[in-house]
């Protein structure tokens, strides 16, 4: 038995939303698992770029492809939650989404895998049982809810481990403009420029902006936006791994209909939210100011993916 799932890319904390909202878009990686026939051949992982001229291979080849796998151990985890071992498996990943840009690759291989492995397995592993394991395999829920879900959404993890979450919905007037320089920044290095500790007061404007940025998408309030998507708990840090990042966002602080720049993710992506401006000038501000620095870009202006993880038929 051979089972498919297509998981669309994300972009995680838009702006104030650290580690708790993120966005489902239409880029997609594919995963397929296979039951093998034959006995002791353990994991295979197969990586195929959709493009194999586009890609670093020097990426891929720094990718585990055995036990040691992310998308290997969620699998894993699943099999062992209900009193199994994984058997002899073939595991093939169709990349689309790239990788080490801030847009989800590694949630999309997890959350893929998990979903193709609870098919084969009968489907014991209800929404919440599969999201807790990919948010334990990934560290935290912002990528992995919508990948699984699709829109916009709001997760935690709790104290005690449990996940809460939420899907809003996220005005179809609304574009998001993906930014996806040629360049890698790994999530770690990201992490490892974060503070332990932040000021009070900075603390206290993540909060308010957080609260008026899902304010702002639940009630379709554009100007309220504009407000929200600010952020002093992680983008100020990171701003010296992404070159380009402050030309960029001071670029379009001032420009009617420009809601909003963010970092998407850990970056070095970045995102353009708009309403009813002129998609031509986004591109052209970015690859400008990208270009005075030799650095490379593809740009997408895209809607939300409403739908998360779908099992191909």
């Amino acid at each position: 038995m051979k089972v498919s799932v297509k998981v669309p890319a994300t972009t995680a904390n838009i702006g104030p939303g650290f580690d708790c909202l993120g966005l489902a878009l239409p880029i997609y990686n594919t995963v397929t698992i296979e039951e093998t026939v034959l006995p002791g051949t353990g994991v295979e992982i197969n990586l195929m770029p959709e493009d194999e001229s586009v890609v670093d291979e020097m990426i891929f080849d720094n990718i585990p492809r055995d036990e040691n796998s992310i998308v290997y151990k969620a699998v894993e985890m699943l099999y062992n939650s209900i009193g199994q071992e994984p058997s002899e498996l073939r595991i093939n990943i169709q990349s689309q989404i790239p990788i080490t840009r801030g847009l989800g690759s590694s949630a999309a291989v997890v959350v893929g895998g998990l979903i193709a492995a609870n098919k084969l397995l009968g489907s014991p592993a209800d929404e919440t049982a599969l999201l807790s394991i990919a948010t334990e395999v990934e560290g935290h829920p912002d990528n992995v809810a919508p990948a699984i879900l699709g829109g916009f959404v709001l997760s935690s993890q709790e104290e005690d481990g449990s996940i809460t979450y939420r899907r809003l919905d996220w005005p179809d007037e609304w574009d998001i403009t993906v930014c996806i320089p040629d360049f890698e920044l790994s999530t770690n290095i990201a992490r490892s420029v974060l503070p332990k500790e932040v000021p009070m007061e900075d603390a206290v404007f993540n909060a308010k902006h957080l609260a008026m940025l899902i304010t702002a998408v639940s009630t379709n309030d554009d100007k309220l936006m504009r407000l929200a998507l600010k952020d002093k708990l992680h983008q100020p840090y990171r701003e010296k791994l992404v070159p380009g990042m402050k030309e960029i966002m001071d670029a379009f602080k001032h420009e009617d209909g420009v809601l909003g720049c963010v970092l998407s993710g850990a970056g070095p992506s970045m995102l353009v939210i708009s309403y009813k401006y002129d998609l031509d000038k986004i591109k052209s501000t970015v690859r400008d100011i990208w270009s005075a620095q030799n650095i490379k870009v593809d740009i997408k202006t895209l809607k939300v993916e409403p739908q998360g993880a779908q099992i191909l038929e």
